[in-house]
């Protein structure tokens, strides 16, 4: 029995230790009938959790954060009318003879006198053509000062926050290729920094993602790193093109389309970097899935052949042109 238990005790360790040195992104190994990619390309999660606390919901300013501007500035605008016509219709409720300068007669007028004084309150400009009367409309009118003075600085603050936020501008090639390098063939990508601020200290890690079958038959996703020749750049000036030679080690050595296809391949990207102008981290993700990969085919050149002033000029409209060629 003792003998039992320690073959079972040893068995239990070897599966252990085999887990523990699983490569793992954080997506597991159970999304065997996902027909999409796990990264997308604009750098977001192909996931979505639902049935989450109302609190975790209800995160408006990182929510509001990270909108797009158009998006942020339509928020901002229905908020704004939206708290106007609630308090002119307090101002309705309590009554408009209260609030002396607005002349209207009929429901429509008294309403959009009442909105317009609501605005001139929450934005405390105070025209002063229609003032409160009476205690009751001096109060709202106080408590609609208030809360224009908390809202425009919470306003204030997701404005900053957006300005103040580093989001690199890194453009990536639509598609990945196979192309021959020295004497064997490797996968390639390249990349450029668009913005003015330029990024220091940028590392690239590259990882491939597909479908295995294991001796059972079972179906599971499995990741595999794939080595860079050159994973790492102190300055980032110009376009980088990311190589990964196709030795025996690769996960990728002796694929095929049919392969890559058959096996739901996905090569996801992952960069971090530092933005000089602020010194902060920023990251960016990207992937190419197995359709988005060239077979025989090399990057053409990105520099521009004319020179001002000695400066080396790179057309940033090239990164995604190539040249079909023969591998080795």
């Amino acid at each position: 029995m003792k003998t039992n238990r320690l073959i079972n005790s040893i068995k239990k360790s070897a599966l252990l230790e085999r887990e523990e040195q699983r490569v793992e992104l954080g997506f597991g190994t159970q999304l065997t009938g996902l027909q999409g990619r796990l990264v997308n390309p604009d750098g977001s999660f192909n996931a979505k959790r639902v049935n989450v606390s109302f609190w975790a919901w209800a995160d408006i300013f990182h929510r509001l954060t990270l909108l797009s501007w158009p998006r942020f500035f339509v928020v901002v605008f229905l908020i704004y009318f939206v708290v106007n016509c609630l308090f002119s219709l307090l101002y309705l409720v309590i009554g408009v003879e209260n609030l002396q300068g607005i002349h209207g007669t009929g429901v429509v007028d008294k309403f959009w006198g009442a909105f317009f004084f609501s605005a001139q309150t929450l934005t405390t400009v105070g025209y002063g053509h229609v003032s409160p009367a009476g205690l009751m409309a001096s109060a709202l009118s106080s408590v609609e000062s208030l809360v224009g003075v908390l809202g425009f600085a919470i306003a204030t603050g997701l404005v900053y926050s957006r300005f103040s936020r580093p989001v690199p501008k890194i453009l990536f090639s639509q598609n990945a290729i196979f192309a021959p390098y020295l004497d064997i063939n490797a996968w390639m990508f390249r990349m450029i920094n668009e913005s003015p601020n330029e990024l220091v200290d940028v590392n690239v890690s590259v990882s491939l993602s597909r479908l295995e079958t294991l001796p059972s038959g079972q179906r599971t996703r499995k990741y595999y790193p794939l080595k860079l020749e050159r994973n790492q750049v102190n300055f980032f000036p110009m376009h980088w093109t990311l190589v990964h030679p196709l030795t025996e080690e690769s996960p990728l050595y002796g694929v095929t389309e049919e392969g890559l296809r058959d096996s739901d391949t996905e090569i996801l990207v992952y960069i971090r970097a530092t933005e000089e102008t602020f010194l902060q981290p920023v990251h960016a993700r990207y992937s190419y899935r197995y359709e988005e990969i060239t077979w025989g085919a090399k990057f053409r050149p990105m520099f521009d052949g004319t020179k001002v002033d000695g400066i080396v000029r790179v057309d940033v409209q090239k990164i995604h042109e190539f040249d079909k060629v023969s591998l080795n």
